[in-house]
């Protein structure tokens, strides 16, 4: 909304360009026809791309996915534009990519980037955000590498750490839902602990000490990064394999899990409640799976993930807010950000992801303006695995927050060695 007062107190300037991911381009274009009538939204699609840009002209309001931005560059580089909007700025954290080089390209009198996680992984992610702001304030990468990055992440140095929330402070503008929606319905999150049955117990352990069997016959072979790499990819073949074996090599024989069982449990019992349940996962195959059995007991659901065109997205959305399907079946990655689905009360988290903020922003999907009565947040972990441990984590980021930027996540990148860590403790 106040992104919306922005560009209308800016629109005779000239026009302005939003960029955002897929998911969210289409509700942009309704919330500024409500909103904002004195503005033109245009939806940047397929068709007549140099003519939409040219005649381009105060009050008209550009909204345009990253990647058709990036793929468009010129278009949208030579281009100058009143004020310019980045939706879900975490998109350019990477600085070498497409979309973050046309980013930095584009021309605009006034820039803005919204996001709820300034910083997911490191802190590179924010001098890349403050290089699209105001080129140059936290210097070249390397310096800001060696003044701030470097002493924050690897040893903890309180002083630069304020140095640098002092630098920023002036350019962030924060809103805590609790400051600003105090009427806003309580918001409950509950972690439900999976017992894995013995068989499925076997089968993870056995992934595990093969995964530490196989890393420390490569130790010292490979450089850091390779090894990184390496254990990052058995990792993930733990996380898998926690939701369901069928995810893992030589889990095909699985037909259950035991998180899918409690998963059917919880809606179960939500439906006869008259609830509906929002039902987020990392791996778009373990949703298949969900679906699949949804599809067996005959509930009522909708889809998406990132292979969901963008017409088709908008009209799942449309339909589960207007009382088409239970369930919202949708991938974390896709759909964790920008959507209003107000008509679920309950959100279902059925894999952790390493960064808790990721979480809380897909949680925030249900609970936001419009949304009447109280959320109910489950996150579904399995017993004595690597989620544990991923859970554990999310306690030490949460423990940082408010140490910088009022509040962002600051989540140094893990050594290879605390990896493993994580990898030999993943079975306790």
């Amino acid at each position: 909304m106040q992104a919306l007062a922005l560009l209308t107190t800016r629109a005779k300037l000239g026009p302005a360009l939003v960029v955002a991911p897929a998911s969210v381009c289409r509700n942009w274009v309704a919330e500024t026809t409500r909103f904002a009538p004195a503005l033109t939204p245009i939806l940047f699609s397929e068709s007549d791309r140099e003519t939409t840009i040219r005649k381009a002209k105060p009050g008209h309001l550009i909204i345009v996915t990253y990647d058709l931005m990036a793929r468009e560059e010129k278009l949208f580089t030579q281009k100058e534009w009143a004020t310019l909007i980045l939706d879900e700025a975490q998109a350019i954290k990477n600085r070498a990519t497409k979309r973050s080089e046309t980013a930095m390209a584009l021309r605009g009198d006034f820039k803005i980037a919204m996001t709820g996680t300034p910083l997911e992984n490191h802190l590179g992610e924010l001098w890349n955000l403050f290089q699209f702001l105001n080129p140059g304030l936290l210097g070249s990468i390397g310096q800001f590498t060696e003044r701030f990055a470097l002493p924050i992440e690897k040893y903890r140095d309180e002083n630069r750490r304020e140095q640098l929330r002092r630098l920023v402070h002036p350019f962030i503008l924060r809103r805590r839902k609790s400051e600003v929606l105090k009427d806003l319905p309580e918001k409950t999150e509950i972690t439900l602990t999976v017992e894995l049955p013995p068989e499925e117990r076997a089968f993870y352990e056995a992934l595990r000490r093969n995964a530490i069997e196989k890393l420390a016959a490569t130790a010292g072979e490979e450089q850091a990064g390779q090894q990184h790499l390496r254990i990052l990819a058995e990792i993930m073949r733990l996380r898998r394999a926690a939701c369901h074996p069928s995810l893992a090599d030589g889990g095909a024989g699985f037909t259950r899990s035991a998180k899918l069982e409690l998963f059917s449990e919880i809606v179960d019992e939500l439906l006869e409640n008259g609830h509906k349940a929002l039902v987020f996962s990392q791996f778009v195959d373990h949703l298949k799976i969900l679906e699949k059995h949804l599809r067996s007991k005959k509930i009522s659901y909708q889809y998406l993930d990132g292979s969901t065109p963008g017409k088709k997205r908008q009209a799942a959305i449309d339909a589960f807010q207007s009382g088409e399907g239970d369930i919202f079946l949708i991938s974390l990655k896709a759909g964790g950000t920008g959507l209003n689905l107000t008509a679920a009360d309950y959100v279902i988290h059925t894999d952790p992801w390493w960064n808790p903020a990721v979480e809380d922003q897909a949680t925030d999907r249900a609970h936001r303006i419009g949304q009447e009565r109280p959320v109910t947040a489950y996150r579904l972990v399995a017993e004595q695995t690597i989620e544990e441990k991923i859970l554990q984590l999310h306690a030490q980021k949460r423990d940082l927050a408010d140490s910088l930027l009022a509040g962002a996540d600051v989540s140094a990148r893990l050594s290879a060695q605390e990896l493993m860590e994580l990898l030999r403790d993943g079975g306790r």
